[in-house]
């Protein structure tokens, strides 16, 4: 039975913040950083490249705490971020995904995860 369930699982999950808080809230949010049009971007490159099926989902998420590097994306399940993404790093981040490695430059490091 578990092996069913495996084989209906993508390699990757991207799950992109798109958390909306007040304007006058200190944290911020992804949202107010175009977190919306970075998710639609990313789910329309990974389809164009016949991703969406077997590779990759993209998903929305709430809040990942990480305000101050938003746009956040994490991926899983590989256990790392991207942070201050824009709609422009979409296709390196996709490139990424093909050639099976992070895009370094958008990483977020593990000294710098807010808590």
């Amino acid at each position: 039975m578990y092996s069913t369930l495996n084989s209906l699982q993508r390699k990757r999950y991207l799950f992109v913040c798109i958390n909306r808080r007040a304007a006058d809230n200190p944290k911020g949010c992804c949202a107010a950083k175009d977190s919306e049009a970075v998710y639609r971007a990313l789910k329309e490159e990974i389809a164009a490249r016949g991703f969406a099926r077997l590779e990759a989902r993209v998903c929305t998420s709430s809040c990942l705490d990480q305000c101050a590097t938003g746009v956040t994306i994490l991926v899983e399940p590989d256990h790392f971020f991207y942070g201050r993404v824009a709609v422009a790093d979409v296709p390196e981040i996709v490139d990424g995904l093909v050639a099976g490695r992070p895009v370094k430059r958008l990483a977020i490091a593990a000294d710098q995860h807010v808590a």
